[in-house]
């Protein structure tokens, strides 16, 4: 699962990232390419995230650990 995170936010930020990718160090993490993270997520593992959930992704970590609670 995390290594398809990774590239799922290389892909969508185009820039080559890692586990400490987040908002707060990647100027491509805008909103619009939040709702594109979380679009390739929910097809990826086939779940569907909650509002609250697509809040708290600020980072690679916060993104495993939100999926965490969907297996």
């Amino acid at each position: 699962m995390e290594k398809k995170i990774l590239e799922i936010l290389s892909s969508v930020l185009g820039v080559q990232v890692d586990e400490t990718c987040s908002q707060a160090n990647c100027a491509k993490w805008n909103s619009i390419n939040q709702l594109n993270i979380v679009v390739e997520l929910e097809m990826e593992f086939n779940i569907s995230l909650e509002p609250e959930e697509i809040g708290e992704m600020k980072s690679y970590n916060d993104i495993i650990r939100i999926l965490k609670t969907k297996q």
